[in-house]
């Protein structure tokens, strides 16, 4: 299978930077910006963790105006998030989202917590784990035995979600426009890799 070309230049630009060969300053300079101002062609989406280290610019080596990026706490779903998906896919006309999750998560590491029967975390921070919790329990019934494992399978179903809770995403997918990746980051290595579901026959209702 051909590597989509949005993809390839985001594992491009996320080569650079681990490499420390970084020349995404080019594309973030007054002469972009000027020519941003007006309108904007991102050309992928990062739905990702707002976890401080993982900002997608920086790590995928890219300027303004270049990705369209929505941040949560262990890019967890809801009617805002799905908004601006749908924007981005309906009106921005982005060809690839990628989902983009990392090791070390603390939003999956409350969640896995929940499903082991401690105390949910306080506030709204329950939410998010609620949010997460099912995907913990499909990855361990799927073979996940670690929290890496575990936040690798949450992207995959979060792409599955993507599909299922977006006719936009979906139609876009179904028309060929549009490609959707599971990726994880690794904290220490500054890498980027797609990741594979663990069974291809795994539940889908969550």
């Amino acid at each position: 299978m051909s590597v989509h070309p949005s993809w390839e230049r985001l594992q491009d630009g996320n080569r650079r930077w681990v490499e420390g060969h970084s020349t995404a300053h080019a594309g973030r300079g007054a002469d972009r910006r000027a020519e941003t101002s007006l309108s904007q062609r991102p050309f992928a989406l990062v739905l990702g963790c707002s976890d401080s280290r993982l900002p997608a610019e920086i790590l995928f080596d890219q300027g303004v105006g270049d990705l369209f990026v929505v941040r949560t706490a262990g890019h967890a779903l809801d009617t805002a998030v799905l908004g601006s998906v749908e924007y981005a896919v309906g009106v921005l006309g982005v060809p690839l989202i990628v989902v983009l999750g990392h090791d070390g998560c603390g939003a999956v590491a409350a969640a896995i917590s929940m499903v082991d029967g401690n105390p949910a975390p306080p506030g709204n921070i329950r939410k998010i784990a609620e949010k997460i919790a099912p995907h913990v329990s499909r990855a361990r019934s799927c073979g996940a035995g670690n929290a890496v494992e575990i936040g690798g399978q949450h992207s995959v179903f979060t792409v599955q979600a993507l599909r299922r809770r977006s006719a936009i995403v979906r139609e876009a997918m179904g028309r060929g426009e549009l490609a959707v990746l599971p990726t994880q980051y690794s904290l220490s290595a500054g890498t980027v890799t797609e990741v594979q579901p663990i069974s291809a026959a795994v539940p889908a209702g969550v």
